[in-house]
Order: structure tokens, then sequence, then C-alpha cells
């Protein structure tokens, strides 16, 4: 027990201490912020997510529209033209939120493969020539790196487009 009241002891209690359990403690702090913030990030992403699903539910509320189909409808009247308007500055706004919160360059991981399903969507919405000539309309007012991120990939789309149409001719 004599020990305890030893000052040799204690100095060498004191650097085990800095040299190991002040190291893992901090590794262990590091580990659990970073277990948070990937939480947070999955809970940002089902979010977005579950918008995006609530979205395709007025899609499917609007039939008429044919939204979903691979062609434009050229037929439609001006209340028709106004509500597809509406959901189509829906989408953009739900875009845009998801690149806001969601896009960083160079990404990597579960963070890449997360947003590579909203350029996808992207890529899908701005095939369609309804969207992809509303655009300049749609981005007005928007965040710029987004309005320059979306009107790269409707460009990319629309050659992909007319490259594809002139090779099958």
């Amino acid at each position: 027990m004599n020990f305890i009241f030893d000052t040799g002891f204690w100095e060498l209690a004191s650097y085990v201490v800095t040299a190991l359990a002040l190291p893992f403690a901090i590794f262990l702090f590091l580990f659990e912020q970073r277990k948070e913030r990937d939480a947070e990030d999955e809970e940002a992403y089902q979010l977005l997510q579950d918008a995006y699903n609530d979205f395709l539910k007025i899609v499917l509320d609007n039939p008429d529209l044919q939204l979903r189909s691979a062609l434009a409808r050229n037929d439609l009247n001006e209340e028709q033209k106004e509500r597809a308007l509406i959901i189509f500055e829906m989408l953009i706004a739900l875009f845009e939120r998801a690149y806001i919160v969601s896009y960083v360059p160079d990404m990597r991981g579960v963070a890449l493969r997360r947003w590579h399903s909203w350029d996808d969507y992207m890529r899908e919405w701005c095939r369609r020539e309804d969207f992809y000539y509303l655009l300049p309309q749609l981005l007005r007012g928007e965040d710029e790196d987004f309005a320059s991120y979306i009107r790269a990939i409707a460009e990319e789309e629309r050659a992909d487009k007319l490259f594809n149409i002139g090779h099958r001719a």
C-alpha cells in the first residue's frame, strides 16, 4: 500500500494515462463524432428520398400530364401546362435541396453512391423535352452552383439523345 504515497508511482501513472488512455479517449471521441455525422447524413438522405417519393405521388395524381412517359405531350391545355409547370418547379426545388445538402466535389464511398441516385433522377428528368426547354425558367433565382450542375447534365443528356437519334437513322 505504500505505492499510493509514492510520487514516482503517480508520475509513472500519469505517463501511462498520457501515452495510452488520452489518445484512446481522443480516438473514441472522434469515432463517435464520425458515427453521429454518418447517422445525420443518412437521416438527411432518407428525408430527401421521402420527399422524392412524395413528389412521385403528385406525379401519379396527375396522370393526364403523362409526366412519367418518355415523350412529352404537346397537346396540353392551359390548365394542364400550368399544373405541369408547378410540378416541375417542385421538382427543381427538391433537386436544389438535394444538391445543397448532399453534393460535395470529390465524393467517395457511401456519399458518392447516394449522390448517384440523385444524379440519375436529374438525368432522367432532363431527358424530357418539356422539362429541358423549361429549365431556363425553372432555374431563375436558384443556387448558381446547382443551376450550373443541372444545366451541364441537361446538355449532356440532350447531346446523348441527339447522338443516339443520329445513329439510328
